[in-house]
């Protein structure tokens, strides 16, 4: 960690450059974790030192310089995805990805009962293989649905703080995750479990 608890006795642009050496693989470590795009992700590290040259005076020292930076990356991810959710293309209507998986009484089809996942690993997430498959599971859902499921358990966003961020209600919001959800199952069922 840096010490500079008085940025203001330092020349500006050498403290940026410090800090961009010393943060900038862990910034972009986070925005690659939470936006599965190596372009996404340099963009928004890149728009954080950025925002950070230009509040550079705000910054008082109190905290460390890596965790003002987060807060930062965190602000910039929101706002990619809030961003991303408002200018999405025209979404799969709910009644066909809810025609995928139930009869019209709402029950399972057949072919869309969920298997039995083995339990072999205690923790999926700790095998590298699985994440991958994650990853690209992830990929396939329609953006907002991955937005919405990013924010919910990749990033530990409360219900009511997605709702807002995203500018959905809370009915939308539980439809969009529940659809999310059966998609993930579905995608890991045929490229993970079953293999």
């Amino acid at each position: 960690m840096l010490n500079e608890s008085a940025p203001h006795a330092f020349n500006r642009d050498n403290i940026l450059k410090k800090w961009v050496d010393a943060y900038a693989a862990g910034l972009y470590r986070r925005a690659l974790y939470l936006t599965s795009s190596q372009e996404t992700a340099e963009d928004l590290v890149q728009e954080t030192f950025l925002a950070a040259a230009r509040r550079f005076d705000s910054y008082t020292g109190e905290s460390a310089p890596a965790t003002w930076l987060h807060a930062i990356l965190k602000n910039k991810v929101a706002d990619h995805f809030r961003e991303r959710y408002r200018n999405a293309p025209a979404r799969q209507p709910a009644e066909e990805v809810e025609n995928e998986f139930f009869t019209p009484e709402g029950r399972w089809r057949a072919e869309a009962v969920p298997a039995e996942w083995d339990n072999s690993p205690d923790n999926l997430l700790d095998d590298p293989n699985f994440n991958q498959m994650l990853q690209q599971c992830l990929g396939h859902l329609q953006p907002h649905w991955r937005d919405v499921v990013v924010a919910k358990f990749l990033t530990d966003k409360k219900g009511p703080d997605i709702c807002q961020e995203l500018n959905i209600s809370p009915t939308n919001f539980w439809q969009i995750l529940h659809r999310a959800k059966l998609q993930l199952r579905l995608c890991l069922e045929q490229h993970w479990f079953q293999l």
